[in-house]
């Protein structure tokens, strides 16, 4: 056989019906399979696990407990008109976020993995074709559309009763909020995940949730203000100060478009040169970060 006939055999693929196939289009054929396998797979098991949310209950209970935050926070500071007014109550709400989005989030995953371990339904799905990075980006995905959407239509359930209390509402403001709140959640979510991921049994992962909340919470904060207190640092580590902690993100993102004053370490970086793009890339980096280490630690999970 001559050269010339092994490089067009190796070139070339005759079917059946008498076409001919390069080995470039049939890469191409088998790579849009895959990418359709794993978009394919990917739905099934978001689909799977919002289906599972419902079931369980979770999303009434989220939107509810949203709803009721966001009206109990227009009925107690929405009963006066006038834009200052409006502006308090966004603030109360903003702030009272800060504290119930984040616990939420982690409450609602931190069992993503390490409960559907001890349930059996770990194994069942791991024993499919289908790769284990893929189940956790999945149920992520699953479990962040159940979040987003309590969390949206709790927080629009105030806007409204906002707008029928006063008669005006600053939606962009209003909007900045809620956006800033889907996204403070998903990055909590995120995290549960990531400690799902590592722990061996759901209480060690409870605990773990609760203790990453004390800490971006209230401690995290307190350690940013003493460096802030003792030493003159420039802008450029106070803005590393403030996209180390998906919350100070929440908090720069809501106020930089509020004449009001903040709290913690987002009242003494308030005034830095954080952008709104550079905030949101902050915000959507934690939530992409946990979610791809859980999807590499997961290979190491022995079941």
């Amino acid at each position: 056989m001559t050269e010339e006939t092994e490089t067009t055999n190796t070139q070339l693929k005759t079917e059946a019906d008498g076409g001919v196939v390069t080995v470039h289009e049939t890469a191409a054929n088998t790579s849009r399979r895959t990418t359709s396998t794993f978009s394919g797979q990917l739905l099934a098991i978001a689909q799977l696990a919002y289906r599972l949310s419902l079931r369980s209950r979770w999303t009434l209970a989220l939107t509810t407990l949203f709803g009721l935050l966001s009206l109990v926070v227009v009925v107690f500071g929405g009963s006066g008109p006038g834009a200052v007014r409006i502006e308090a109550v966004v603030v109360s709400l903003a702030s009272l976020s800060t504290y119930l989005v984040p616990l939420a989030a982690l409450v609602f995953g931190y069992d993503t993995i390490v409960g559907a371990e001890e349930s059996g339904w770990l194994d069942m799905v791991f024993a499919l074709p289908v790769s284990r990075s893929r189940v956790v980006l999945g149920t992520f995905i699953g479990r962040a559309v159940t979040l987003a959407a309590a969390t949206s239509v709790g927080f629009g359930l105030g806007g409204i009763a906002l707008f029928a209390r006063t008669g005006a509402l600053p939606w962009q403001l209003y909007a900045r909020v809620l956006v800033g709140a889907v996204c403070l959640g998903l990055a909590f979510l995120a995290l549960s995940v990531l400690v799902s991921t590592v722990a061996a049994e759901k209480t060690h992962a409870l605990g773990i949730a609760l203790l990453v909340w004390v800490w971006l919470v209230f401690g995290y904060d307190l350690a940013a203000l003493g460096l802030v207190a003792g030493f003159d640092l420039p802008n450029v580590v106070l803005s590393g100060l403030v996209l180390a902690n998906p919350l100070d993100i929440f908090r720069v993102f809501v106020l930089s478009g509020i004449n009001a004053a903040g709290s913690g370490l987002a009242a003494v970086v308030a005034d830095t040169n954080l952008s709104t793009p550079t905030l949101v890339a902050g915000a959507l980096a934690w939530v992409a970060a946990p979610v791809g280490v859980a999807t590499r630690l997961i290979r190491r999970r022995s079941l």
